[in-house]
């Protein structure tokens, strides 16, 4: 069994320049200096989320899976224990605070309203008269 590298914050900041560039992503630290040239976003985003935990920020831009399998090569060790161990979850749509009623039946609370208006309409033109 191979010992893996633990880092801290202050080896994360310690890492933090163009030559020697450790990112924190899902709990995971990236030595990613070799690759700064060839990110498409240019090594200004990068630079930017150096010495801290970059887990959101790599989130917020949805990279592919082959930019994931990319990163992989450039693993060196595990962050600090508080960062994030597991993706975050996706974003679930919510059903607009209609309770416990699934999302699929919220369009037939509006629906409901329209028929009643048109059943009383009825009514009153030509069952009332």
């Amino acid at each position: 069994m191979t010992d893996t590298t633990e880092f801290t914050f202050d080896d994360l900041k310690a890492r933090s320049s163009k030559k020697d560039l450790h990112m924190l992503i899902h709990g995971k630290v990236y030595a990613i200096a070799g690759f700064l040239d060839e990110h498409p976003g240019g090594d200004e985003v990068l630079l930017g989320e150096a010495g801290k935990d970059a887990t959101e920020a790599f989130e917020d831009v949805g990279h592919s899976d082959e930019a994931r399998a990319i990163l992989d090569k450039y693993f060196v060790g595990n962050g600090p224990a508080s960062s994030s161990k597991e993706p975050p979850k996706r974003a679930t749509r919510t059903n607009g605070g209609l309770g416990d009623q699934p999302q699929s039946y919220a369009y037939l609370y509006p629906l409901a309203g329209v028929v009643a208006y048109a059943a009383y309409r009825i009514y009153e033109n030509y069952v009332a008269k």
